[in-house]
């Protein structure tokens, strides 16, 4: 065979030949790189982030772990959070500027109540009108308070609302008489009932409002299809940690602790204020529609559309995690 034609042959099976090796090259390429781990931010120090810190351990045993934040995270010019925890309220209040927030998941509900001094002369919610409340402007805790003075025929100008920080100062304050109640979430709510002992009244907000603790993100993260497979693979996590929490609550309990600075007797004894629930409110655009009321005449705007409402809600990513895995 002469050279020619031995150099025609080669030439044609060199192709044949690298063939395994290209296809192998090609299904690399093709195949979707792994995903980041996302960017999860929530308040830490709150018992409602429980079953979030046991699904971030889960699915990132090497970390990133859930980083101290709220929705204000998603929106940041600088490394946004993909998603975040918080009350409804800051989903109201950050959509104004960003209607791009979505509520993608229920997590927890919060059962609020009002603790007070019965030697401040407080027996019923009537009798809170001249008294010192503490809670937090603008929060979850606000919105509560506003409704618990409305059911006793007070508004908000019939109190003097006191912020004290940090919030683990509120049993101190409150054994000194330097407020006579507070409105805020757990444990400190717990915490204060405890310090008061045989001088704590409480009143139930059960009926009148409950805290709807949820997940959010951006509608460009749910649109991302990386971001997305991520979002609902946390989701799935979260749902599977709150079954688990339901029959053994510790490993939860412990992280919260963790989290927070707390005891994990102080997170126990708070525990059953909370409902976890790892769905969706039913009721959350009702909600939305009687918060924004109240928030908007407090940020002095005109109060947005129920329509308008309702596309800060996505239940789509929810929907894809509870359906059967293929």
């Amino acid at each position: 065979m002469n050279m020619a034609r031995r150099g025609t042959i080669a030439g044609l099976l060199a192709p044949v030949l690298l063939l395994p090796g290209c296809a192998a090259t090609i299904a690399e390429q093709a195949r979707p790189a792994p995903a980041a781990p996302l960017a999860v931010y929530g308040a830490t120090m709150t018992v409602e982030i429980a079953p979030v810190l046991v699904a971030m351990r889960t699915l990132y045993p090497d970390g990133p772990a859930v980083q101290n934040g709220g929705v204000p995270s998603l929106i940041r010019a600088e490394n946004p959070a993909d998603v975040a925890t918080n009350a409804e309220t800051q989903v109201l209040r950050q959509s104004v500027k960003r209607p791009d927030i979505r509520i993608i998941m229920t997590l927890v509900e919060g059962h609020y109540r009002i603790v007070a001094r019965k030697s401040a002369g407080i027996e019923t919610l009537s009798d809170l009108r001249g008294k010192r409340i503490a809670t937090l402007k603008a929060t979850s805790a606000d919105y509560f308070l506003a409704r618990m003075l409305e059911r006793g025929g007070l508004t908000p100008a019939d109190v003097t609302e006191v912020q004290i920080m940090p919030l683990e100062k509120l049993p101190a304050a409150i054994a000194a008489h330097e407020i006579d109640a507070v409105a805020i979430w757990e444990p400190f709510s717990e915490n204060v009932l405890r310090a008061l002992g045989e001088d704590a009244v409480e009143f139930s907000g059960k009926g009148i409002y409950r805290e709807l603790f949820n997940l959010n993100t951006t509608a460009g993260a749910l649109a991302d299809p990386a971001k997305r497979r991520e979002i609902v693979a946390l989701l799935r996590a979260i749902m599977r940690a709150t079954e688990g929490m339901a029959r053994a609550p510790g490993e939860a309990q412990a992280l919260v602790a963790q989290s927070g600075g707390y005891t994990v007797a102080e997170v126990a004894n708070s525990w059953r204020h909370h409902d976890f629930t790892a769905s969706f409110a039913e009721d959350m655009l009702d909600v939305l529609v009687q918060e924004e009321i109240w928030l908007a005449a407090a940020e002095k705007r005109l109060a947005r559309s129920r329509e308008a409402l309702a596309r800060l809600i996505d239940r789509s990513a929810l929907d894809e995690a509870r359906a059967p895995v293929r």
